[in-house]
């Protein structure tokens, strides 16, 4: 019987071509890491990426890997996940790869509800064209392409996903490597598409954006870790969050000593996804940043064993690329 793989057997010999201290050297730990807790096995796996510096991702995991091209990685993974339903199928992309020129590619992989696991880094940049601002860029942001400061309003990259019917969405930081495996455990574990947004420091160009809320020292105070039927609590259990009925909105308010009475703060329920809407929608520092789990939605059927119960006989017959080509009407050009 063979020894259970560790983190390290997911390593390659490749050298790991990121910037000293980019965050995505710590969002490949914890995969890594995943990797061996879930038990998966190597040539089961496959790693799918677009183009950018979350794209590389392929070359670093001792798993099948496809380095494609911009914006396209949904295409791909889902035509390897139709063609292969046992592949345990990994997409990783960008905020500019997968929400510019791969936002209606982003879309579609995830309305159609395919089986595999979308990991989305977002450093609101674009890292390996040098800087140029990104859909999720804030407004301000100056860059080489926004010297004066971008005047788009930003992608909001859960709510992208929620609108395009998303089964699943959670979010991450990538230096908290503990609570994002786990949640990246969470988001192997569902049927279906799973989103997993990964906030990213980019160190070069974008560097420190989400420190207001990442940064060990504010963490607490400025993130709400979801957990499924807990109250909705931070900041030491000091704040929650309450659902006002007359504005049908969130609100944050302190919790015992002279505030509200515990049983006031809202619990979450990850099968809700009015709840999902306001969660992912609040913005630092007016509300925390929910991390976790987001919302789940059981049951419905993945694409691809939709596609194969409706087509059985589908992968029993072989086909040969030249009797294709010679179907039809063809002609034989003689020389003279």
């Amino acid at each position: 019987m063979n020894a259970p793989l560790t983190a390290k057997d997911f390593e390659t010999d490749q050298e790991v071509r990121w910037c000293p201290g980019c965050g995505d050297y710590a969002i490949l730990k914890a995969v890594q890491k995943t990797m061996a807790d879930i038990g998966a096995e190597p040539d089961r796996t496959a790693f799918v990426s677009g183009i950018g510096c979350s794209s590389r991702f392929p070359y670093y995991m001792a798993t099948y890997g496809f380095h494609t091209i911009h914006g396209r990685a949904p295409a791909f993974a889902t035509g390897l996940k139709l063609a292969n339903p046992a592949l345990d199928v990994w997409m990783v992309t960008g905020d500019g790869d997968g929400l510019s020129i791969g936002g209606n590619h982003l879309l579609h992989v995830i309305r159609r509800n395919v089986n595999l696991q979308i990991l989305l880094f977002n450093n609101e940049i674009y890292g390996l064209t040098k800087g140029q601002y990104s859909p999720t860029s804030r407004v301000g942001t100056r860059s080489p392409s926004s010297p004066k400061g971008s005047i788009d309003a930003p992608v909001n990259p859960c709510a992208f996903a929620l609108g395009a019917g998303a089964k699943f969405i959670a979010r991450g930081v990538d230096t908290a490597t503990r609570a994002l495996s786990e949640t990246l455990k969470a988001a192997h574990g569902f049927e279906g598409a799973s989103f997993v947004e990964i906030f990213q420091n980019c160190i070069v160009y974008n560097a420190d954006v989400f420190s207001d809320f990442t940064e060990k020292k504010v963490a607490d105070e400025h993130q709400l870790h979801l957990e499924h039927g807990r109250p909705m609590l931070f900041a030491g259990g000091k704040r929650g969050l309450r659902f006002d009925a007359r504005s049908f909105k969130l609100e944050v308010v302190a919790v015992g000593d002279g505030g509200v009475d515990p049983s006031e703060v809202l619990v979450h329920d990850e099968n809700n996804k009015t709840l999902a809407h306001l969660l992912v929608e609040m913005k630092h520092p007016e509300f925390p940043m929910a991390m976790g789990v987001v919302y789940r939605e059981r049951g419905s059927p993945s694409f691809d064993k939709a596609f194969w119960a409706h087509h059985p006989t589908a992968g029993k017959r072989t086909a040969k690329v030249a009797n294709a080509l010679r179907r039809g009407y063809v002609w034989t050009k003689k020389a003279r």
